[in-house]
């Protein structure tokens, strides 16, 4: 039998939070999810475009979207807010002015604000794409396993596992290959795990990245 369950969306409401916020009725429940997946892609693609100094940006740990009667809110959890602002000639104000302009809303609708994130490689998703730019760049993936390990073993986390599935080094056979330190529990629902999945084009075709970090409980 296959384990498919989402490891975020098994623990939502115990110990993972949702990441959007609004009160709507349920007729417009799609509406409103398909419009915080495109604010989330614009924000991620615009940063990829206009952050010149790709190696040592922290990247993106997530996204929250805070949906008032006549304001939207936009916290972006980044890794390194600093090297965001320093790359883009007018700053943080003009992706504000490019996504009003997608959304049909005015400068007073919407808020952006940048929240530092206190340890970049604790999170997956800063993780994943540490991973990816490191495959992208053709490094052997059992070397890019090991230092992403290392880095992740800096934070407070109690365990981490990374999968990586694909043409591996270029291999005619596709296989999955993971590497695990400490303890990683997917089967308690209290545990408090943290997720994602990330794919990496390279030139042998598309590796997807998985990785799970396990967090201390407070």
């Amino acid at each position: 039998m296959g384990r498919k369950i989402h490891p975020l969306g098994f623990r939502l409401g115990v110990s993972q939070k949702h990441y959007s916020y609004r009160f709507a009725q349920k007729r417009d429940y799609p509406k409103f999810l398909g419009r915080d997946r495109e604010i989330r892609n614009f924000v991620e693609k615009y940063i990829q475009r206009h952050v010149k100094n790709v190696s040592s940006y922290g990247g993106i740990g997530h996204i929250e979207i805070h949906r008032k009667t006549d304001l939207i809110q936009i916290d972006i959890h980044t890794g390194f807010p600093d090297l965001l602002i320093e790359e883009q000639s007018l700053g943080i104000s003009q992706m504000k002015s490019d996504l009003g302009d997608m959304l049909g809303l005015e400068s007073r609708n919407l808020r952006v604000t940048l929240i530092s994130v206190i340890q970049p490689y604790g999170e997956p998703k800063i993780l994943a794409e540490h991973v990816a730019l490191q495959l992208r760049s053709r490094v052997p993936f059992r070397r890019t396993m090991k230092k992403t390990i290392e880095l992740a073993g800096r934070t407070s986390g109690k365990g981490i596992k990374i999968q990586i599935a694909g043409r591996l080094n270029g291999s005619e056979m596709a296989r999955v290959e993971w590497a695990r330190e400490g303890r990683v529990p997917l089967q308690t629902i209290k545990a408090n795990i943290s997720y994602c999945y990330h794919p990496a084009q390279t030139i042998h075709g598309v590796l997807g990245i998985k990785t799970w970090i396990f967090r201390d409980t407070h």
